[in-house]
């Protein structure tokens, strides 16, 4: 399982890498390859640019800085039975699933019946400004963002969803 991981974990740093590399964006200043263990021990930051606000997430910044100019790929590790209602970002991104279950869904309201469930190894799109939501079942999920920063979080669905 461990070996498993770990090599998705790689396919997706080197997805996140390609789709920087496509947007337009230089390569990075420094060269790096990140462990699943080494990714564990990054310091969880505080929900910041391009993460949903919910203070149950987990954050990791694992390359470049979602409020800069710039590619960055953060990973977001999310508990189980937690709900992401609908919103936007201003830039577009890609992501890769590496453990667990995202039930991820495209529109202004978040609607379970509009979502699909991305076992590991699975790969989705979030287009600019475009309306998206997701959720945890029991099994949570740990997901790999890539996007071209500076990013922002702008929900579409009324009430407080930072709880």
């Amino acid at each position: 399982m461990i070996a498993h991981r770990y090599r998705v974990t790689i396919a997706a740093l080197a997805a996140s890498t390609a789709v920087g590399l496509a947007n337009g964006a230089t390569a990075q200043d420094r060269q790096e390859r990140l462990t699943p263990a080494a990714i564990d021990s990054l310091p969880v930051v505080a929900a910041g640019a391009g993460t949903s606000g919910l203070r149950q997430i987990e954050t990791r910044v694992l390359s470049g800085d979602p409020t800069k100019a710039g590619p960055y790929t953060i990973s977001i590790r999310v508990p189980p039975n937690v709900r992401i209602a609908a919103h936007t970002h201003k830039d577009a991104r890609s992501a890769v699933v590496v453990a667990g279950v995202w039930h991820f869904g495209y529109g202004t309201a978040a609607a379970q019946d509009k979502s699909v469930p991305l076992p590991i190894g699975s790969y989705y799109t979030e287009p600019a400004r475009e309306p998206h939501f997701a959720w945890t079942g029991p099994e949570g999920a740990t997901v790999h963002i890539t996007g071209l920063g500076p990013s922002d979080t702008h929900y579409t669905e009324q009430g407080d969803h930072r709880k």
